[in-house]
């Protein structure tokens, strides 16, 4: 049973450790800690509860006797010991009548006995009781309700406490101090972590009141002039549209388009006459006839860097050939003949390739005469069916315009029933206006009062203002006094290693000063000899440059004499039978679409000429229809006015 004890008291101190009365409450911290025994029993759940809450609620009374023992004993203050004396202390406050002294004992003797009569001495001392611990409770709780309630219950105790502590100091001096207790295993434990508590439902939205509505104006009923304008805009707006996109459709794509436009021609033309009338041939004035050619032996300026990458590329060919010549000496073949057969064969590749890439080229040119064609088709198929389009958008305009007038002739007849059931309404308006009056009445006074105490703070916090700016000026009107003799031969006294006075850091500078000055003397020294051994070398680089450049311009000239045999194997690929068959097939395509161009251009003149009649033919019927609207309408009202006369004047 004792061991049952131990085991019980261990699991409210774990308890006790995990609650924070800074974040969490009583009830919730209860309801935590139950699921987190929820494997232990009825009894010793309900057992380990009561003591978590009772310590909880009674903490201030325990850790007054806490805090003083451990002050004494002069300990370091661990939590767990804490948690488990006033465990020990909440039950001989509060429940040790309900206990009795045997489980009381039992309780006791399951936990340090060397702890437990030490804490039980100085807690059931007399003198500690009746003196300062009841000085301190009273503070919380009232003197009386303090003595009648924990002191004499704990006197009254005291003899019973006493044998019991007899009995701990019996089991001390028998040696039970050196029996080497059991280790126990640390058992984990999972995190009693706070469950957030639910979110409370939104608050309901207002429901939003209905404003008056205002009175139809006049204008509803009244067709107005901007809707034809904007429909005839719109009709202008739909032709320019319609003849953009058919001219986009029908005109190919500058991009493929090798030929120049008049445009662009018209544009050189004019910028060639400006610079021939710029031209001046018949000055009197002349400089002689110009060379037919002239050498540009102007020499190029070249930086460092370049000079310096040039030469290293010079020196690297240079060397790249004397270890060629030492492989021929030592024995290693000519490439001569396999450079002629791999010249051959690559001029052989190349006239293929171009004679490939010429095909290709036609080959795409052929594609896209045949897409532009495909493309004209199509365009011709929406065109007709454009047209199916408008025919059907006559005929669905020709109802609506019935459907309106039918709907003009219903809302009329509304209009009318609602005159008739407001003819009685001017006693609702003067009762209405009353209450206005009042409402305005009842505003005006509570604004009054609200203007008059919003003044009234308004002067209060500009005396407090006052004051407190009174304050400010007087405390800065003090004069302060401010002497401080400095000696630049005294240390400031920080007791810092490298602490030295304003003289022996003035020193320390000027050496210093007269050290980086020697240091950027001997610098610039190896700098001038840095530089003149640099320009040694570019010197050298520049002539190397100078020969290998002479060596560049003879491989140039037989680079040009490549460049003319090969301009003359593309003249051979243009001879080639698939380009010429290919050829002719572009122009055949070409052909047949400028015909379907002729053809698309007279149908769009035709197409536009047949839209204007239709269109012109539509507005003066609906014209018409509007005028007849009109005539019948004023002829209602005439009759309407008629047959109301005779009762006015009755």
């Amino acid at each position: 049973m004792a061991q049952g004890y131990a085991t019980l008291i261990k699991e409210a101190t774990l308890l006790l450790d995990k609650f924070n009365a800074d974040k969490q409450c009583v009830e919730e911290f209860t309801e935590d800690a139950s699921k987190a025994i929820e494997n232990l029993d009825a009894l010793d759940k309900k057992f380990i509860l009561d003591i978590v809450s009772g310590c909880i609620e009674q903490k201030n009374l325990l850790d007054v006797v806490i805090n003083v023992f451990y002050a004494q004993s002069g300990k370091c203050l661990l939590k767990a010991d804490r948690n488990q004396l006033a465990i020990i202390c909440y039950f001989s406050m509060f429940l040790i009548d309900d206990l009795g002294l045997e489980c009381f004992s039992k309780i006791v003797n399951s936990l340090d006995i060397r702890k437990m009569h030490k804490f039980l001495s100085f807690f059931f001392n007399i003198t500690n009781l009746s003196t300062w611990i009841q000085g301190e409770w009273s503070q919380i709780y009232d003197a009386a309700y303090v003595e009648r309630n924990w002191i004499a219950p704990l006197l009254r105790w005291r003899p019973e406490i006493d044998i019991l502590m007899a009995q701990l100091a019996s089991r001390m001096s028998r040696g039970s101090q050196f029996k080497k207790s059991t280790k126990m295993n640390t058992e984990p434990h999972e995190f009693s972590l706070t469950k957030p508590k639910a979110r409370p439902l939104p608050a309901p939205e207002p429901i939003p009141l209905q404003e008056k509505h205002q009175l139809v104006p006049t204008s509803t009923y009244r067709v107005p002039k901007e809707k034809q304008v904007m429909e005839e805009v719109k009709q202008r707006n739909r032709q320019k549209a319609e003849q953009v996109l058919y001219e986009a459709n029908t005109q190919q794509f500058k991009c493929a388009n090798p030929q120049k436009s008049e445009r662009t021609k018209s544009v050189m033309s004019q910028i060639v006459r400006s610079h021939d009338a710029q031209l001046k041939f018949d000055s009197l004035h002349t400089s002689g006839t110009p060379a037919t050619h002239k050498p540009n032996n102007l020499p190029i300026r070249l930086n460092t860097t370049a000079i310096l990458r040039e030469g290293a590329l010079y020196n690297r060919q240079v060397e790249e050939e004397l270890r060629r010549m030492e492989q021929l000496v030592e024995g290693a073949g000519e490439p001569s003949s396999f450079l002629q057969w791999q010249k051959e064969m690559r001029e052989r590749d190349l006239q293929e390739e171009l004679a490939q890439v010429e095909r290709r080229r036609l080959e795409g040119r052929i594609s896209y005469e045949e897409a532009a064609l495909a493309r004209t088709r199509i365009m011709e198929r929406n065109q007709k069916t454009a047209l199916l389009k408008k025919e059907e958008t006559a005929k669905l305009m020709q109802r609506y315009a019935n459907k309106r007038l039918q709907e003009e002739k219903e809302m009329r007849d509304l209009v009318q029933q609602v005159a008739d059931g407001h003819k009685n309404s001017k006693a609702a308006k003067v009762k209405l206006q009353e209450f206005k009056q009042r409402i305005v009445k009842e505003v005006s006074a509570q604004s009054g009062e609200l203007l008059r105490q919003a003044l009234e703070e308004a002067q209060a916090e500009l005396s407090r203002k006052f004051e407190i700016i009174c304050q400010i000026r007087a405390i800065e009107s003090v004069p302060l006094i401010r002497h401080k003799f400095v000696d630049e031969t005294e240390t400031a006294g920080h007791d810092l290693l490298g602490e030295m006075s304003l003289a022996e850091l003035r020193e320390r500078l000027a050496m210093l000063r007269d050290a980086e000055q020697r240091e950027h003397q001997d610098r610039r020294g190896r700098i001038l000899e840095d530089k003149k051994s640099r320009e040694q070398l570019l010197l050298e680089q520049l002539d190397t440059i100078a020969l290998h450049r002479t060596a560049l311009g003879q491989a140039a000239a037989r680079r040009q004499e490549e460049k003319r045999a090969r301009r003359e194997l593309q003249q051979g690929v243009a001879e080639d039978e698939m380009v010429v068959a290919l050829q002719r097939r572009l122009e055949a395509r070409q052909q047949e679409r400028q015909r379907l161009k002729q053809g698309e251009k007279t149908k769009a003149k035709i197409s536009e000429q047949s839209g204007t009649h239709a269109l012109k033919s539509w507005n003066h019927r609906k014209q018409k229809m509007e005028e007849q609207h009109w005539a019948d309408l004023e002829q209602r009202l005439e009759r309407q006015v008629q047959q109301e006369a005779p009762n006015t004047l009755s």
